[in-house]
C-alpha cells in the first residue's frame, strides 16, 4: 500500500486521522475512534509510507532522533495533511491530521453565534480552547476566513504549522511557522508589532513568554486570537494565572479583566446516528461581573455568572450539552462523558 492509498481509504471513510507506526498495524481515526487496519504491514513498508511523507533533509533529521511538525499538500495539492513525526520503542511512528480541503464557515461548523461578534472587535484577546483535537484550528480558520470576507485589514498569523492557506479578499494575511519563519511564538508576536498588524493570530499560547506577549499585543490596540488546551472558560483564566510568577499574579488579573473578550470552550462529540461528529461548546462574554471576578480571584464562581447572562450569548457546556440531547444528535450516555460536571448534567436533564 502506498500512501496515497492510505489517503484515499481515510477521506473515503470520512476519517480525521491516519497513525503509522513501524512494527505494528496501521489505524485510523473516525468520528472520534481510533480503527485498527488490516492485515499489518512490514516494517519496511511502514517506514516506507512514513519516508513518503518527508524530504530528504527531514529524514535525516528524523534519523538523527529529532521529533518533526510539518504540513504539506498531497495528491497534486488537492489535500493538505498535518504531520507529526515521532520515535516510540527505538522505532519511527507518524500522526497524520486531513485537513479540510475548503475553510468551513459557522454555520457548517454549528458554532455558536457569539463567535461573528468576536471577529468584529476592533482590539482585545479572544480565545477557542479544548483538548486535542477538538476543532480549536477550524474555528481559528473559520474566524479568519469570516474577517478576511468582511474587513479590510492586515491579519498576521503564527503557527505550528501552518495547516490552512489563505488567499487574500479584502484582507491582506500573512502566515508564519515556526521553525521556518521565525523560531518560537514570543519571537513572532514581539517582531509582530513592528509589522502593522490589525489582528494577530497565535496557533498555541503554550508558555508564559507567549501569554505575555499576546497579552501585550492585546494591550496595544490588537485584536488576538489564541488557543489553549482547557476544558472551561474558568479553567482557561486560571490556567493564564497559573503559568504567572508569584509577585505578577495579582497584575495579570487586572490586565486580563480588561482585555480578554471572550473565550470558548469546545469539544466534538459523536453523533448519536454515527455519521459524523458535532461541536457542544461554553461561551465567556466579558461583561463587568465577570471582569470583576477575575480580578478577585473568584473564577470559580464564573460559571454560575455565565448561566445568568445568556442573553449576551452565553452558556455553560452543560447546556449546550443539553441542547444536543433535546435534538435527539447526542445521547446521554455520550453527553455525560463530554461534560465537566456530570452531576450538574444529570440534574439539568431531569429538571432538579
Amino acid at each position: 500500500m502506498t500512501f496515497d492509498e492510505l489517503l484515499n481509504y481515510a477521506i473515503v471513510n470520512e476519517c480525521s486521522d491516519i497513525h503509522i507506526t513501524v512494527g505494528t498495524h496501521l489505524a485510523v481515526r473516525r468520528f472520534g475512534t481510533l480503527q485498527i487496519i488490516n492485515p499489518e504491514p512490514t516494517m519496511a513498508e511502514a517506514r516506507a509510507l512514513i519516508e513518503e511523507l518527508m524530504t530528504p533533509e527531514q529524514i535525516a533529521l528524523a534519523d538523527s532522533g529529532k521529533d518533526l511538525d510539518f504540513a504539506r499538500f498531497c495528491q497534486d495539492g488537492k489535500v493538505r495533511i498535518r504531520v507529526n513525526i515521532y520515535h516510540q520503542r527505538n522505532n519511527l511512528a507518524a500522526s497524520i491530521r486531513l485537513l479540510n480541503e475548503d475553510i468551513p464557515d459557522f454555520h457548517t461548523l454549528q458554532l455558536p453565534e457569539v463567535i461573528e461578534s468576536f471577529c468584529q472587535l476592533p482590539r482585545g484577546l479572544v480565545l477557542i480552547t479544548g483538548p486535542t483535537g477538538s476543532g480549536k484550528t477550524t474555528t481559528l480558520a473559520s474566524m479568519i476566513d469570516y474577517i478576511n470576507k468582511s474587513r479590510p485589514c492586515h491579519i498576521m498569523t503564527v503557527e505550528d504549522p501552518i495547516e490552512y492557506i489563505y488567499n487574500h479578499k479584502l484582507a491582506m494575511i500573512h502566515q508564519r511557522e515556526l521553525g521556518k519563519d521565525v523560531s518560537d511564538y514570543a519571537t513572532a508576536l514581539r517582531s509582530s508589532l513592528r509589522e502593522d498588524p490589525d489582528i494577530i493570530l497565535v496557533g498555541e499560547m503554550r508558555d508564559y513568554e507567549t501569554i505575555r506577549a499576546a497579552i501585550t499585543a492585546a494591550e496595544t490596540g490588537h485584536l488576538v486570537f489564541s488557543t489553549l488546551h482547557t476544558t472551561s472558560a474558568a479553567q482557561t483564566i486560571d490556567r493564564i494565572i497559573d503559568g504567572c510568577p508569584l509577585e505578577g499574579r495579582d497584575q495579570l488579573r487586572i490586565q486580563l479583566s480588561t482585555i480578554l473578550y471572550g473565550v470558548v470552550s469546545q469539544q466534538l462529540l459523536p453523533l448519536q446516528d454515527g455519521t459524523g461528529r458535532v461541536v457542544a461548546t461554553e461561551t465567556m462574554v466579558m461583561n463587568p461581573a465577570i471582569a470583576n471576578l477575575i480580578r478577585e480571584n473568584k473564577t470559580n464562581q464564573i460559571q454560575s455568572t455565565i448561566q445568568s447572562n445568556a442573553s449576551m450569548g452565553m452558556h455553560t457546556l452543560n447546556t449546550d450539552l443539553k441542547r444536543l440531547i433535546s435534538s435527539g444528535q447526542v445521547d446521554r450516555l455520550t453527553a455525560s462523558r463530554f461534560t465537566n460536571d456530570r452531576d450538574g448534567l444529570i440534574r439539568m436533564l431531569d429538571g432538579v
